[in-house]
């Protein structure tokens, strides 16, 4: 058995992220010592390898959640149920980057919309600009 210190260490990150981890639900110590510390296994090393891999790539903890509950249930679900579940990720990314190219366009037309010059920023268009929108 690991205590929290070994465990972030093998798994190669902080006590405190094993903590939020385990506040949401993603990892549970296997046992505690009498006086409460957490105690882990080593399969508990690969569930935060998971976890890591998983952020990694972009997922939320919730997502992480999710997966974790497909890992457990791998027997009882197909490639196909992982996939769609990846797929839908990719959907959302997807969704997310033409937000992005939207704020882009928009923060790019208030920078050329300035002169940026010296002049007292009372008469800077950008902050005008985004005082209309706010109205």
């Amino acid at each position: 058995m690991l205590k929290i210190g070994e465990l972030a260490s093998l798994a190669g990150v902080s006590r405190d992220t094993l903590r939020f981890y385990e506040k949401h639900g993603l990892i549970i110590p296997s046992q505690r010592t009498e006086s409460g510390y957490r105690l882990y296994s080593n399969i508990d090393v690969e569930r935060i390898s998971f976890i890591v891999s998983a952020k990694e790539v972009g997922f939320t903890l919730n997502e992480i959640h999710q997966l974790l509950e497909l890992e457990v249930t791998k027997d009882k679900k197909s490639c196909q149920d992982v996939k769609e579940f990846v797929d839908n990720k990719i959907t959302i990314v997807n969704q997310r980057l033409l937000e992005i190219e939207k704020i882009k366009h928009s923060l790019q037309t208030l920078s050329d919309a300035c002169c940026g010059g010296d002049e007292p920023a009372t008469q800077c268009t950008i902050l005008g600009a985004l005082n209309e929108q706010a109205r």
